[in-house]
C-alpha cells in the first residue's frame, strides 16, 4: 500500500470552476488604469496632508519667542542729531516780512505765526515752523514735515 500514487486534486464543487471567466484586452487595460488612478489620487492626498501638517508645525514654531524672525524687522526711522537740529537758523516772525500764506502758518501745530514767534527755517526747502514744533519733529524724523525732503547732511539736495 505504500506504493500507491497520489491522486491529482479535483474540485469537489464543479459549479465554482468557471472556465469562461477570462479578462483580456480592453477590460484588463481599464482595470489597470483604474487601479493606477486610485493609487495616484491616494498618494496625492497623503502628500497634501503631509505638506499642510508641515506648514502648520512651522507656523506654530515661528510664534514661539525663541524662534528667529523670518524677515528682518525694519528699523524705526531715526531723527537728526540734536547738534544738527540746533544748527538750523531761528528767526523772529514779523508779519510784514512774511508775504505768503505758507509763511504765516506752522504746518505741524496748525497755529498761525504771531509777531515775535521763534520760527525755525529748514535749510534745504526753506519751510518755516515754530521752533519747538519742528525740534520735536526732527528728533523723530530726518525730513521736512511738509515736503519730506531729507535734511541729512549726506543726502542730495
Amino acid at each position: 500500500m505504500a506504493s500507491q500514487e497520489p491522486q491529482p486534486f479535483h474540485w469537489r464543487y464543479p459549479e465554482l470552476d468557471d472556465r469562461d471567466l477570462q479578462i483580456r484586452g480592453r477590460t484588463l487595460f481599464s482595470i489597470v488604469v483604474l487601479v493606477a488612478f486610485i493609487l495616484l489620487i491616494t498618494l496625492l492626498f497623503i502628500y497634501a496632508r503631509w505638506v499642510c501638517r508641515l506648514r502648520l508645525l512651522l507656523s506654530a514654531s515661528s510664534d514661539l519667542p525663541h524662534a528667529p524672525p523670518s524677515q528682518p524687522q525694519p528699523q524705526p526711522p531715526q531723527g537728526l542729531h540734536p547738534s544738527t537740529i540746533n544748527s538750523f537758523p531761528i528767526i523772529l516772525h514779523n508779519s510784514s516780512t512774511m508775504k505768503t500764506v505758507d509763511d504765516s502758518e506752522c504746518c505741524i501745530c496748525l497755529g498761525i505765526f504771531q509777531n515775535e514767534d521763534k520760527v525755525k527755517v529748514l535749510p534745504k526747502c526753506h519751510h518755516c515752523y515754530h521752533s519747538d514744533c519742528v525740534d520735536r519733529w526732527l528728533t523723530a524724523h530726518s525730513s521736512c514735515p511738509l515736503c519730506r525732503s531729507s535734511l541729512r547732511a549726506d543726502s542730495p539736495v
